[in-house]
């Protein structure tokens, strides 16, 4: 994510450059910190405004972890579970997920993954956790949404990063990809006992 920082004022006798969008570098003039020139990208609804005449803006680059959402859809005594086509955990179980888009709410993201991954239609009806960590996913820090999923529950068709879809008996799911063992008993839990955020 990027973020802009309008930094203090600047002096036209300190050798900074006038106001312009880019990263800090230095004047050649005189040595000192400076925003780097670079042509302001186009205006857009999640941007700020230009700094102040004679003011340094700077763009300051964060290192976040990524979002995505999981999904615990019960029927009877089955989860809807879909077999991982793609590294990591190749070949085995996972809740149905992914990462949230850029321009979408992480409801939308749910209700995306699971139409894309299993063919079926699903709301979110409550947050049963929010799970993060540095180790959850080998690829990198990874913070998740769990949502208990309701809707019509039909035959899953596989599709997208998903090699199988299926209706998954409560006491065979287990050896789940990534932290799903803990988040699919956690959220057994919570929905036995309806400790858990509603919609």
């Amino acid at each position: 994510m990027a973020r802009d920082v309008v930094t203090t004022p600047g002096d036209p006798a300190s050798g900074e450059l006038p106001t312009r969008r880019g990263v800090f570098g230095v004047d050649p003039r005189g040595g000192r910190p400076c925003a780097a020139a670079a042509a302001p990208p186009p205006r857009g609804p999640a941007q700020e405004p230009y700094g102040a005449r004679g003011s340094v803006v700077a763009v300051v680059r964060y290192r976040n972890p990524a979002v995505s959402v999981d999904g615990v859809w019960i029927r009877g005594n089955s989860v809807l579970l879909v077999r991982r086509r793609r590294a990591p955990f190749r070949g085995r179980l996972a809740l149905p997920g992914g990462f949230v888009e850029y321009e979408e709410t992480v409801e939308a993201a749910m209700a995306r993954e699971i139409r894309e991954e299993t063919g079926l239609k699903g709301r979110p009806r409550g947050i049963l956790g929010v799970y993060s960590g540095p180790d959850r996913d080998p690829r990198h820090p990874t913070t998740t949404i769990v949502f208990a999923m309701t809707g019509r529950a039909g035959r899953p068709r596989a599709g997208d990063d998903a090699a199988d879809a299926r209706w998954v008996p409560l006491s065979a799911a287990r050896g789940l990809a990534f932290d799903h063992d803990l988040i699919l008993a956690e959220s057994l839990r919570r929905l036995r006992t309806g400790r858990f955020v509603r919609f």
